[in-house]
């Protein structure tokens, strides 16, 4: 009988880490197209998955559910502020983008996570909630509806799209923007009240950097990540200056 031949064992592959990009303050179009190049690297390797954190300046973006009717901003005034109306085909309403909103964007595999759509939107829906119970504010999911409400106002959107089975846009959570513009951009239907925040809701002030440690931490719990990396920049993230339109699709 021959010799059996007992090798070590090679080290064993980790699970992926969930690449995490705190990016601060970044121009809306330089975001999406970082989101666009990080889909095209996750549908070339299925086991990679990324989430971008940041904020934007002064914008509007408007997805499939939304309308110019929810904008109650007359073209001549939104000239006058400079805030860029940008058309989207993803998923949710019109949103208000200002400093002291969040915009989680995961850029996730669903076939690898065995996520279909409706499944990654409550998980994301998860999220929201279980964030704002870490400050004592209850909130609700709507049926057949995309968002968090706190009472009878929006607290976050949530608008997504998938590309060859991998997701982009994501959340957008208000944590203490001035919320008078608000008013007159609507997220919700016309009988939702406008945009609400944490820092609202709650009562009192709050850190952002709190409120993103917590968000990151149901973010992975939810979707199964046990390891993050925390970048703050990426090679492919342009911080330009932004385009001069007022009124763009994509």
């Amino acid at each position: 009988m021959g010799l059996l031949s007992l090798r070590s064992p090679g080290p064993v592959a980790a699970e992926p880490a969930l690449q995490v990009y705190l990016l601060g303050s970044v121009e809306f179009e330089a975001a999406l197209a970082l989101q666009r190049q990080l889909v095209y690297q996750i549908s070339g390797d299925r086991s990679g998955a990324a989430l971008i954190v940041c904020e934007h300046p002064p914008l509007i973006t408007v997805g499939r559910q939304g309308s110019s009717a929810h904008i109650l901003y007359e073209p001549e005034e939104l000239r006058v502020r400079r805030w860029r109306v940008r058309w989207l085909n993803r998923g949710g309403g019109c949103l208000l983008h200002l400093p002291g909103q969040l915009a989680v964007y995961p850029i996730l595999p669903l076939d690898r996570l065995a996520l279909g759509l409706q499944a990654y939107l409550d998980r994301l829906h998860d999220v929201v909630v279980a964030l704002l119970a870490d400050f004592d504010v209850s909130g609700e999911v709507r049926p057949g509806r995309t968002g968090i409400w706190v009472g009878d106002r929006p607290v976050a959107g949530v608008g997504v799209a998938v590309r060859d089975w991998v997701a982009y846009h994501g959340v957008f959570f208000n944590v203490n923007p001035d919320l008078v513009p608000f008013r007159r951009v609507r997220f919700g239907g016309f009988d939702d009240g406008p945009m609400t925040s944490l820092e609202r809701e709650r009562r009192g002030p709050l850190r952002p950097s709190h409120v993103r440690e917590r968000l990151l931490e149901h973010f992975a719990a939810r979707f199964g990540f046990t390891r993050t990396a925390l970048f703050s920049d990426h090679p492919a993230l342009s911080r330009g200056a932004p385009a001069d339109a007022v009124t763009s699709h994509s």
